[in-house]
């Protein structure tokens, strides 16, 4: 039997009922939460950060940088972590491990040992998202089977939008450390409630560990990492590092596959993505990331650049993403449950709402928009982020067996990672290439004569040009982000669903 096949033999009870079920769902999902607020709320703290700590730009840059290589270098690994320690104990491990380093971070005296701890907060955070998923998944009976994980989407497409508005009201009220302290609570509230509550769904197990598979998914994976977020900055391969970080990645990541498909004991189940409903909900996962992360990253940079929103009151315009996953979760949760409906119709029109509310933003995407102009829009993509990544997440790991869920959780989880990592990577290099092309779009077409123009000095006129073509890149960009949501659509075909009438975790077990 493969070590990723759970014996049903050794399986203790799961299944909470009442007050405890709910507690334990409830503090146990702080869990992903603290995760996924933790990679954008840095974003907005950093040039505090910077000023503070007396660091430059790259510098600074490591801060997010060092969170997302080892964040996901471990993710893949969670499985395998979590059947060797056993699930509660390894939870319980990682959070206490992230609180830790997050209250170091906070603590850091320089920006040096800042960038050790956030490798350190990186590398405790990767365990939260699909442990924390098999967990809430397991806690429910069937009928509620769907409640566990329309909590944990709620988590992971709220967390993103959550940390820029916290990100910004601690930028304008307190000090840098608090976007780190702020985890410190929540932490040790989760990490109790896993330690006392939480119950083992098996014994752990002795099991070796593939130290080559993990030195050459360590190499190629974080080489990949630091090549998309850095590439940009250090313009692409005219730098020796970024030409290093891509030989890293190639060779690293064909090694991996070489010697996870040829041991006898694979630290990560690559074979796992033969299954179709587990490849193509990867693409999907992908698709997500990609448009809550890719949007997520322009539009604080247009809201505060192009019409002077502050940190704090553009934090609460993304949270009208949010809110329509929040109020759609347990109506959709329900609706999956029954699995009446094909769960894909639900993913389909997810990304139906996604790619046709950003499309809209980017027709709105003007130097005079407003808030109330550009909110609905936004609870339109919220529409389609709730549609979207409650039943994704539900339905790839209902539709494989038992013995895949794991590396199916796992697989997605990193889909959704790489799919914001690559996302922000191409933007950043498309806003940049745009804004030029359109600089000189509109230099070539702007005249003097204009009468809206008399009287501008020409560093007046090279300022409004500037704007407007920053503004027409932000454009271009929701219009691509809307686009990949669309172009989507058609791989929902491939997820298997459920049998009709039964509820879906009961179609599986």
């Amino acid at each position: 039997m493969e070590w990723h096949r759970l014996e049903l033999d050794t399986r203790f009870p799961t299944v909470e009922t009442g007050a405890r079920k709910w507690l334990i769902a409830f503090g146990i999902a702080l869990a992903p939460l603290l995760e996924t607020v933790d990679s954008t709320i840095v974003n907005v703290a950093l040039p505090n950060v910077q000023g503070n700590l007396g660091a430059s730009l790259d510098e600074g840059a490591f801060v997010i940088t060092a969170y997302l290589v080892t964040n996901v270098i471990v993710i893949p690994l969670t499985p395998w972590f979590a059947e060797r320690l056993g699930r509660r104990q390894y939870l319980t491990l990682s959070i206490v491990g992230f609180t830790i380093a997050s209250m170091l971070c906070g603590l850091s005296p320089n920006i040096w040992t800042l960038i050790a701890m956030r490798l350190v907060q990186g590398f405790f955070g990767g365990g939260l998202i699909a442990t924390t998923q098999a967990a809430l998944r397991d806690l429910f009976p069937v009928e509620q089977a769907n409640v566990g994980q329309a909590i944990f989407g709620v988590c992971i497409a709220t967390g993103p939008i959550l940390g820029p508005l916290l990100g910004g009201i601690i930028v304008d009220q307190l000090d840098w450390p608090w976007i780190f302290y702020v985890n410190l609570i929540p932490g040790t509230i989760s990490a109790v409630v896993a330690w006392t509550m939480l119950r083992n769904p098996y014994k752990p197990k002795k099991m070796q560990i593939d130290l080559l598979g993990v030195l050459t998914l360590a190499i190629g994976v974080g080489g990949l990492q630091y090549l998309l977020d850095e590439g940009e900055r250090k313009d692409w391969f005219d730098s020796q590092a970024i030409v290093i970080a891509a030989v890293c990645a190639v060779v690293g990541i064909a090694l991996f596959v070489l010697r996870e498909l040829t041991a006898r004991r694979p630290i990560v189940e690559l074979r796992a993505l033969a299954d179709r409903s587990i490849w193509s909900g990867c693409l999907l996962a992908a698709g997500f990331g990609t448009t809550l992360i890719g949007l997520n990253f322009i539009l604080p940079q247009y809201l505060q650049g192009s019409i002077n929103f502050t940190p704090t009151l553009s934090g609460e315009y993304l949270l009208f993403r949010g809110l329509p996953v929040v109020l759609l979760a347990p109506a959709i949760g329900a609706i999956l449950g029954a699995n009446k409906l094909d769960p894909r119709l639900l993913i389909a029109t997810g990304l139906l709402c996604t790619g046709l509310g950003t499309g809209w933003i980017g027709i709105l995407t003007t130097s005079h928009s407003d808030f109330g102009t550009l909110v609905w829009p936004l609870v339109l993509a919220g529409v389609g982020t709730a549609f979207l990544i409650i039943p994704l997440l539900t339905v790839v790991v209902a539709s494989v067996s038992a013995d895949k869920a794991p590396a199916a959780s796992a697989w997605v989880t990193l889909s959704i990672q790489l799919g914001g990592s690559i996302s922000s990577a191409i933007v950043v290099v498309l806003l940049d290439r745009r804004q030029r092309w359109h600089s000189d779009v509109l230099a070539g077409h702007t005249s003097k004569a204009v009468p809206a123009l008399h009287g501008m000095s020409l560093d007046g006129l090279f300022a409004t040009i500037q704007g407007q073509s920053y503004v027409l890149a932000y454009a271009d960009i929701a219009y691509l982000v809307s686009a990949i949501a669309l172009v989507l659509v058609p791989v929902v075909a491939f997820v298997r669903r459920p049998p009709k009438g039964k509820p879906i975790e009961a179609a599986v077990g």
